[in-house]
């Protein structure tokens, strides 16, 4: 607030000058006193000036006693996980009463390093949705992979004091966090000093090896497993992330643990959603009409989605519908049945009506941040699997989250001890490829509830470092999906006895498209429809997501990198033979 606007706001308050507009016959939704009160809420300069009164205003909106909330803020989101550029992403959320979005360009920033982080704060500035970024801090999450960049202290430093930079992003590496390791300490003071947010990634971390991540100031997680995590992080000071994302999913699981007494310390977040969740069933408005429907009362759903997120970020501008604050809202039909945001405002004006975007925002040209696919010599011999015994380790898909298993299977192998897929099994190899420096390296293990019966499905979205990442039945398929990436410069593609069945091309480093909304939910739509019908993968999984996590070492127990097979739990490179 400065003092023109405040002199703008107190003018119209005392109807000393007119107002923008008036939205009349509201249900508005008090966040503060957490009650419903029926009013006319006025509007001037974008910002709210108060309610009832007989002010003048320019414009009248009826609101025809429908329910006025203030808009939705994502408390942790990766813009990257839907594919779509930041102007594209806009389109695709404000519609569902998105307003404010916490990103974290993690993704990008492990592909391209500075480079990603310039783009994602370019071409987020102009556009109607907020977008507040943390700054990765772990490029690359472990170095038991290789990533794009390496991002410490001093590239911290050239970002941190940026107005929409919020802090320090999401800190996975916890055994460093738990050791005072010297570079993860440089790179939290960046933060520290500044008094901004450091967001946690700790799943099943409790008791007393939660107390020192909480100790290092560490404010958020959105890793939560159990009623019992969320309490215990909760009781550590901490603000708990429901998250309803693509792939993993946990508000169901975690709302038996939300109460009248913690719900003040509960946010909403997507963390990772594709573009066909968000246009079938919504965005964070999805996972706040699922906890209600599933018990938790209304007005302390929609609180965590605006106020809570609001105050954890220290966004003092937003949150709530009172004077004096960003007109951000959306009115909806229904707060205990779905909640739908049927009119969308942004400071004042309706940017989205029925689930439309009103007026496209302003693309901004992608620089730097393309064709960033470095692979050296592949060829079918990258692919070999030899264990040294028929009885080896497996990852085992886990439905719903991205943990995986510890399993095991007995295997076949030929004459020269490479494996032979056997039909009987739910047993696949994977193979991770780097791409981003010629290193030449590949590894390779077998996976279990994948599901697929024959082919090959390919992805350069390999969380965290985004190597290229290839399950399958038979090498040959498997060759021609990597030599498919390679040759477009990262995407998703299928094949299927030496047939190409499906191809996304993601230019923007590998993750995001130029392309629309439309156009990106119609392509993965017809992929995932090839995916079920014609590699049947399992319909429990999404078939691209779920292998987009199986390269990501620091959730338990087994992942791949490009280095080999990791043993998450201890936290080192494991054998695939059990011997």
């Amino acid at each position: 607030m400065d003092k023109d606007r405040a002199r703008q706001l107190i003018d119209a308050a005392q109807n000393r000058d007119i107002c923008d507009s008036v939205i009349r016959n509201a249900k508005v939704v008090d966040v503060c006193n957490k009650e419903i009160f029926t009013a006319d809420v006025y509007i001037k300069d974008g910002y709210f000036v108060g309610f009832d009164g007989n002010r003048r205003a320019k414009t009248e909106i009826d609101a025809k006693g429908r329910y006025m909330l203030p808009g939705f803020i994502d408390a942790h989101c990766h813009i990257e996980s839907s594919h779509l550029s930041p102007s594209e992403f806009s389109d695709a959320v404000v519609p569902c009463g998105t307003t404010t979005v916490i990103a974290d360009p993690h993704e990008i920033c492990n592909v391209t390093g500075l480079d990603g982080m310039e783009y994602m704060l370019k071409a987020s500035e102009n556009i109607p949705l907020s977008v507040f970024l943390m700054f990765p801090s772990c490029v690359p999450a472990t170095a038991f992979e290789h990533s794009g960049a390496i991002l410490n202290a001093p590239e911290i430093e050239k970002f941190i004091d940026n107005p929409r930079v919020l802090g320090l992003g999401e800190m996975m590496n916890y055994p460093g966090v738990a050791s005072a390791d010297s570079t993860v300490m440089d790179k939290m003071q960046c933060a520290w000093k500044r008094e901004k947010n450091i967001d946690g990634h700790a799943p099943s971390i409790t008791g007393p090896a939660l107390d020192s991540y909480a100790a290092a100031g560490i404010t958020t997680d959105h890793e939560c497993e159990t009623p019992a995590e969320l309490h215990d992080k909760i009781r550590k000071g901490m603000y708990v992330m429901l998250r309803e994302g693509t792939a993993c999913r946990n508000v169901l699981q975690l709302l038996p643990g939300v109460n009248e007494r913690n719900c003040n310390r509960i946010l909403f977040c997507t963390d990772d959603r594709q573009p066909q969740s968000i246009v079938q069933d919504g965005h964070v408005n999805y996972g706040v009409s699922l906890a209600i429907q599933h018990g938790l009362d209304p007005i302390s759903a929609i609180t965590a989605a605006t106020l809570n997120a609001a105050t954890c970020y220290h966004l003092a501008d937003r949150g709530m519908i009172v004077p004096g604050k960003r007109a951000d809202f959306f009115l909806s039909s229904s707060i205990d049945n779905g909640i739908k945001a049927e009119e969308v405002f942004i400071l004042g004006a309706k940017q989205a009506e029925n689930g439309k975007i009103l007026h496209k925002a302003m693309h901004t040209k992608p620089e730097n941040v393309s064709g960033k696919m470095d692979v050296k010599d592949f060829s079918a011999a990258k692919l070999s699997f030899r264990p040294q015994s028929d009885h080896v380790k497996v990852i085992e898909i886990i439905p719903g989250g991205v943990v995986t298993g510890s399993g095991e299977a007995w295997i076949k192998r030929d004459e020269n001890g490479e494996w032979i897929h056997d039909d009987g099994q739910d047993v696949l190899k994977l193979a991770v490829i780097e791409r981003h420096h010629g290193t030449g390296n590949a590894s390779t293990a077998l996976i279990s509830g994948y599901g697929m019966k024959h082919g090959a499905v390919a992805t350069s979205i390999a969380h965290d470092s985004h190597n290229i990442i290839v399950v399958g039945d038979n090498d040959s398929d498997m060759v021609k999906a990597v030599e498919k990436l390679i040759a477009i410069g990262g995407g998703i593609t299928m094949f299927k006895d030496g047939e190409e069945l499906g191809t996304h091309v993601l230019e923007i480093a590998g993750l995001m498209t130029d392309l629309s909304l439309e156009e990106v939910t119609e392509c993965l739509s017809k992929m995932h429809d090839i995916a079920d019908k014609r590699l049947h993968v399992s319909k429990e999984i999404d078939p691209f997501m779920t292998l987009c996590f199986m390269a990501l070492p620091v959730i338990p127990a087994l992942k791949l990198t490009d280095c080999g097979l990791f043993d998450v739990n201890a936290f080192a490179f494991t054998d695939s033979e059990i011997k």
